[in-house]
């Protein structure tokens, strides 16, 4: 039952974005992570009261930093949304499992020492492929998709997934001292809410538009089902295997959100992209599973 769980977040999520892509044609990426936190602030409050869980910490430094970096994906996947075709900006955030394999590689670098018994760094070579071959499908994705303007975008929405790869780690750690996952969520929505208003006092209010209004309540509710859902997938795993197919059942989102693309946008992806896309999502799944043995308490995604 947690498999479906999961399918039903992803589906959550990508309907999120047509949301998001909808709404982007008349507010900017700040305005749009200002809703979103405000409404996920509302509807995990409201959780969190029907839960009796306390919204009072003992960590606010940690808080701070997971909802930094999180918003700084969040808005750059907004950003990223808005200016290239759905499922690519998808895939794109959808590559923190690649990255968090990226930051364990590196890790594992960075913490060798040379010793008579252990000459060499203790390097995963599965694990390293997987990267590799991962940056091979972003070269694919990108390079026949990408329009004249939208390397810019394209760029945001890579160093979106690094963003996102970050703020998984910070929930893994977060988890680890005891805080609740409806705590966590709260905080990111709130400081979402925060920096959203902060930049859209920087940049200027946008002229009131109610076409594209209308998506922005669907948008933060979308988003805390999605949460929601996801949460109970990871919950009701119960198992190391349990928790591997959940985690790779995320990128149905991917799937979800090409059928949109297609059909209400018109995206269209030549063979080299989808190509690149299944090279992603491959090597992704690969180090969702091949992390666990390099590292067992590697954190598990969310959005």
């Amino acid at each position: 039952m947690q498999a479906w769980w999961m399918v039903l977040a992803a589906f959550f999520f990508a309907s999120m974005t047509v949301c998001v892509k909808f709404a982007s044609q008349g507010f900017n990426a700040a305005e749009l992570v200002f809703y979103r936190g405000l409404l996920g602030m509302l509807f995990m409050w409201l959780l969190a009261r029907s839960q009796r869980v306390g919204l009072g910490t003992h960590y606010a430094g940690m808080h701070a930093w997971r909802s930094m970096i999180g918003v700084a994906s969040l808005g750059g996947w907004f950003y990223c949304i808005a200016h290239l075709p759905l499922a690519t900006a998808v895939t794109l955030n959808y590559m923190s499992s690649i990255w968090i394999a990226v930051f364990i590689v590196g890790g594992a670098i960075i913490a060798w020492r040379p010793s008579p018994d252990r000459r060499t760094p203790p390097l995963q070579g599965s694990l390293v492929l997987t990267v590799v071959v991962g940056f091979v499908g972003v070269v694919m994705l990108l390079r026949p998709s990408m329009g004249p303007h939208q390397g810019f975008a394209a760029m945001v929405g890579v160093l979106s997934g690094i963003c996102a790869a970050l703020a998984y780690m910070q929930v893994t750690a977060l988890s680890r001292i005891g805080e609740p996952e409806t705590r966590v969520v709260f905080y990111f929505s709130a400081g979402s809410a925060v920096a959203g208003l902060g930049g859209t006092l920087a940049t200027g209010l946008s002229a009131w538009n109610w076409k594209a209004a209308i998506w922005v309540v669907p948008l933060g509710l979308l988003a805390s089902l999605g949460q929601l859902c996801m949460t109970r997938a990871y919950s009701r795993a119960g198992s190391q295997r349990g928790t591997l197919v959940v985690a790779n059942l995320q990128y149905s989102g991917i799937v979800f959100a090409a059928i949109y693309g297609m059909a209400l946008f018109g995206d269209r992806l030549p063979w080299m992209g989808w190509a690149g896309m299944l090279l992603i999502v491959g090597s992704g799944i690969a180090a969702t599973v091949l992390r666990k043995h390099a590292a067992p308490d590697a954190p598990e995604e969310e959005h």
